[in-house]
């Protein structure tokens, strides 16, 4: 079993910046595939960017320049910094991590973005 908690969500004003993280409580942290998730209201939940074990990325359209994904295995961390912030960003965002070996997806509970003037 994962845990993942996730933290710096907040308010911030358009073109503003935020960064969040995820913690991870997996033993073998290093094998997951790291994802970063929003849902924003009325909405489907959508992939926002993820990081592959070997440290490649890949980025939703509407988020690509703008927001970058990294990983720390020595701190089982995530981090999605994200800048130039649009209103259209607000969401709840969710960490998410994939085993590729096992095919099992966990999920944290999420920290809410509100892009707001």
């Amino acid at each position: 079993q994962v845990q993942l908690v996730e933290s710096g969500g907040g308010l911030v004003q358009p073109g503003g910046s935020l960064r969040l993280s995820c913690a991870a409580s997996a033993t073998r942290f290093s094998l997951y595939i790291m994802g970063w998730y929003r849902q924003a209201p009325g909405k489907q939940r959508e992939l926002v960017a993820g990081i592959s074990t070997g440290g490649l990325t890949n980025y939703a359209d509407s988020v690509k320049g703008r927001f970058t994904i990294s990983r720390d295995n020595a701190k089982k961390t995530v981090y999605l910094q994200m800048s130039s912030l649009k209103p259209e960003d607000t969401a709840v965002y969710y960490c998410n991590a994939h085993s590729p070996s096992m095919g099992t997806d966990y999920w944290g509970k999420g920290t809410l973005v509100t892009v707001s003037s």
